[in-house]
């Protein structure tokens, strides 16, 4: 259970004083969590929250109301921290007396005028009120403040009209700088003033002093005719007089007071028309001033005020408030159209959309604008997609761009392409080329920077879009007006009812923005009516597997950018289909360019010749095969949400075949070099390694190399793969979770292996052939006959020969390598004892010096070889002494030993090698 939050602190307010209405700045502690968290606020007393704008938690804006207390506290209620307190104040204070002909910026309470003075209220019109300057002179006001003057005149006023007018004060406040000839003039003034009152009495009086003494003659006439001749004489004549009297007097006021009834009845029909234009001016003025309010773009005002007049005269029966009326009306539906034009005007802010469709609300504008703003923006997201990628396409008819010069757009997120071209590094295996010039620069491809640019766009636009649809779902883009008016909860019903239309809206922008890229990067994917509408891209060539990781990642951000919006993972599925079948063609792509890569490698072959008998391909083929899945590791590992790459039983298999290509590739690399024609060698820049004292001089000096060399260090290399570099290769493919990993080897090997034995019967046939055609013309050199031969006096040249010439087979297999010279010296005597038990076996018959010779022979070559017998070479000597007579006699058998031992003592020299052999290859 989360903490509940502190109560709302008010720690500054400004200003702290004010008339009513005036806007002040509300700062403090824990003032809500938004603005559906404000629920209540007071200002000395008076509830504020209809003008409240909650700007923060830390901030609030608002307009003082009408209070009855003149100073009084802040108080800030929240649902989240209830109640509140506050530390400072706020004084209220009164409002300057306004007249009726003054002019205003604010509304003025209409109410009748009391003077205290008079004690009337009643039949006052405003224009004969008492004067607003009654001395006459000019006014000036002082800078005294109104809380000095209060203290000093406690409970007084300076408004004349008011019971406790204090003229002290009213001469301080108005006239503190008047000299005092100017206030002699005020005193005349005044006294002018009260005889103009006693002279429109006297006036007045004087005006029908005669009829008065008419009517006074007559009424004595008849009181004395009364008395002198009684009433009955002089009744009727006195009757008669008493009407003609009165009808004269009648005549006679009207005849005086005419044109003054006159004058006063025009300016009572005037004053009474100035009363109703002042009273209702807010009305009259309206039109003209939400015109001025539309200029200026004060829309809230135009609205606060045709919420007034509509409150006012929305339901007048009078004929001219009726006709005003609908002139304000004209004017604000012009309003709506102006306002729904700019809400669907693109691009523009989620700010401003919120605030055009709070606008719309308040005026009751017909329909739906907050569902026409989202549609129209959806539209409009699609319209930049497809501009984009249309922009793109010329540009790359037209012309190329050059990166990291490319601007887009100043993105605040790091490019990785920027990264990709300035920290790429020239490797062995690399798919890019380039020379040492430090000034070169990669070109980024079209479909590369469009990708980056597209994604940029939808991670931009997306947002902003979904948050309106949120705002629209739970009804923060009305304003209170419209929740009092029941509007929120219609546009939460649409909202629900419209759920299945926005998620359609999301997923054309997602659809639209994986056919984009795919159209670029994988045009093969999409339908056949589609290339059209998402393709139209010139593909020269296929990426490379850098740039197909550069965009890998580039969606793979843009991916969880949209995942971080709350966005259904429903509606991002088809991102994430995207960017497995980017990963499966960056692995293809990668592994063919590695197997272009390594059929290159054997322009890079040196000849240069280790200790161990290698030349640096196999290395070079190790490497480049380590690059290329170093530069998979980001493809290969899976992110959150991400399936796995081998999933797929295709892709296995796919994969599978291509690394057991490259395999082959190498192999065949391997044979076109060992079988390459001397004269299609480059020799220009072969070298022996000379730190090697068992290679010094090896080479001939003309650093040249012979086929047989050739073959030699090539089955060296051999030997060196099936040992090490394979087993090494398959521990990596493991390591980055390849599959079929065994059958990959196994193949492998076996073609590796049938290569090696191709190079090696073509070694063995290159030496031992030579050595086995020269024994049978040696043996029968100078006539030589087995049946007829004389005493024997040593091994005969021919023999001598043969082993001179394996002596030089041996000493080339060592000079390329110790660890061959075992398998190639054994293989070279089984031909040599195969064939010289052949030719034993087809002499007729022996003599016994032959027969002696013949065994002589056998046996020295037999023992100066016998560290490389094996079971055939063995077998052979063995069928060529048998196929001899024995020897009978012991001198035979002692001649044959001492000539044995003195071949042996003769050549010891040319036979060390064969012992050094043996001790080298016991110790291995």
């Amino acid at each position: 259970m989360s903490r509940a939050r502190q109560p709302p602190l008010v720690t500054g307010i400004s200003p702290n004083e004010g008339i009513s209405w005036t806007k002040v700045t509300i700062r403090g502690e824990n003032l809500g969590t938004g603005p559906t968290d404000l629920i209540g606020l007071t200002i000395c007393g008076h509830n504020c929250l209809l003008t409240a704008e909650w700007m923060s938690a830390s901030k609030i804006v608002c307009r003082v109301g009408q209070a009855k207390n003149d100073k009084g506290d802040i108080i800030v209620t929240t649902k989240s921290g209830g109640k509140g307190t506050s530390t400072v104040s706020f004084k209220l204070l009164k409002p300057e007396k306004i007249g009726i002909l003054d002019q205003s910026a604010v509304w003025v309470d209409e109410m009748n005028y009391y003077d205290m003075r008079t004690d009337r209220n009643k039949g006052i019109p405003p224009l004969s009120l008492r004067p607003a300057n009654p001395l006459g002179i000019e006014i000036d006001k002082g800078r005294f403040p109104q809380k000095d003057l209060e203290a000093l005149f406690p409970g007084m006023s300076a408004d004349f009209t008011s019971e406790n007018f204090s003229a002290a004060w009213y001469l301080i406040e108005n006239h503190s700088t008047t000299s005092f000839d100017q206030l002699k003039t005020a005193v005349v003034n005044l006294k002018k003033q009260a005889n103009k009152k006693n002279e429109g009495s006297l006036a007045y009086v004087k005006g029908g002093l005669s009829t008065f003494f008419e009517a006074q003659d007559a009424l004595s006439a008849i009181h004395q005719k009364l008395e002198a001749d009684g009433t009955e004489k002089v009744e009727g004549s006195m009757t008669q007089k008493l009407e003609n009297v009165l009808n004269r007097a009648s005549n006679t006021a009207d005849t005086l007071f005419q044109e003054v009834l006159g004058r006063k009845d025009k300016a009572d029909s005037t004053r009474n028309a100035l009363n109703v234009l002042q009273r209702f001016k807010f009305l009259f003025n309206l039109p003209l001033n939400i015109e001025r309010n539309i200029q200026k773009g004060d829309y809230d005002v135009v609205i606060n005020d045709y919420e007034k007049a509509k409150s006012l005269f929305g339901k007048t029966e009078v004929q001219v408030f009726k006709k005003y009326y609908a002139e304000v009306e004209t004017r604000i539906e012009a309003l709506r159209e102006l306002l729904l034009d700019k809400l669907l005007e693109t691009p523009s802010t989620l700010h401003d959309q919120k605030r055009y469709i709070r606008y719309l609300s308040d005026l009751h504008a017909p329909g739906d604008p907050a569902w026409q703003c989202i549609g129209a923006q959806h539209q409009w997201i699609l319209q930049l997609m497809h501009n984009c990628k249309e922009s793109y396409v010329k540009e790359q008819k037209g012309k190329d761009i050059f990166f990291p010069m490319l601007d887009l757009d100043s993105d605040v997120r790091p490019s990785p392409i920027g990264h990709l071209s300035q920290t790429a590094s020239l490797k062995r295996g690399s798919s890019f080329q380039s020379g040492r010039d430090d000034a070169w620069r990669y070109k980024a491809p079209q479909q590369v920077v469009f990708v980056e640019k597209l994604t940029k766009l939808v991670v931009s636009q997306l947002p902003n879009f979904w948050k309106l649809w949120i705002s629209y779902v739970n009804g923060s883009l009305f304003s209170e007006t419209a929740e009092k008016s029941g509007q929120m909860e219609r546009s939460k019903k649409n909202a629900r009812q419209r759920q299945n239309d926005f998620k359609k809206m999301i997923q054309e922008v997602m659809h639209s923005l994986v056919k984009l890229i795919r159209g670029a990067l994988l045009p093969f994917s999409l339908r056949e009516g589609e290339s059209r509408q998402y393709g139209g891209w010139e593909m020269k060539s296929e990426l490379s597997g850098q740039w197909l990781t550069h965009v890998i990642q580039t969606v793979r951000l843009s991916s969880e950018s949209l995942t971080a919006l709350e966005i259904p993972n429903d509606m991002l599925q088809i991102i994430q289909d995207l960017i497995l079948d980017l990963r499966v063609r960056c692995i293809i792509v990668t592994l063919q360019h590695t197997a272009e890569d390594i059929k290159r490698l054997a322009e890079k072959e040196d000849w240069v010749v280790d200790n161990e008998g290698l030349t640096s391909l196999p290395s070079q083929f190790e490497q480049c095969i380590i690059h290329s899945l170093q530069s998979l590791k980001t493809v290969l590992d899976c992110k959150p949400g991400e399936a796995s790459v081998f999933q797929q039983q295709k892709t296995q298999e796919d994969v599978c075949q291509l690394s057991i290509g490259i395999m082959q590739v190498f192999i065949d690399c391997l044979e076109q070099l060992s079988t390459k024609p001397d004269g299609d060698i480059d020799t220009a820049h072969l070298s022996v390694d000379v730190s090697s004292p068992d290679l010094f001089g090896s080479i001939h000096e003309d650093s040249s190399l012979s086929s047989e060399q050739r073959l030699l260090i090539a089955l060296s290399n051999c030997r060196y793969l099936e040992r090490h570099t394979f087993l090494n290769i398959a521990e990596h493919f493991e390591k980055h979770g390849f599959q079929g990993v065994e059958k990959i080897t196994q193949v492998s090997m076996e073609c590796l292996k049938e290569l090696d034995q191709r190079l090696f019967e073509m070694y063995i046939e290159f030496k031992a052939d030579p050595i086995v055609g020269s024994l049978e013309p040696g043996i029968y050199a100078g006539y030589f006959d087995w049946k007829d031969c004389l005493v024997p006096a040593g091994v005969r040249n021919y023999l001598k020969e043969a082993l001179v010439n394996i002596i030089a087979v041996h000493a080339e297999v060592f000079t390329i390598s110790k660890d061959l010279v075992p398998r190639v010296m054994s293989r070279v005597v089984e031909a040599v004892s195969e064939e010289l038990s052949r030719l034993m076996q087809c002499v007729s018959s022996f003599s016994k010096n032959g027969a002696l010779q013949a065994r002589l022979e056998i046996c020295a070559l037999r023992d100066t070889v016998a560290i490389y017998l094996t079971p055939e070479s063995n077998s052979s000597f063995k069928q060529a002494l048998e196929a001899l007579p024995q020897l009978s006699s012991g001198t035979d058998k002692k001649l044959l030993e001492e000539l044995l031992n003195k071949f042996k003592s003769s050549m010891h020299l040319q036979l060390t090698c064969f012992q050094a052999s043996s001790s080298a290859m016991m110790k291995t």
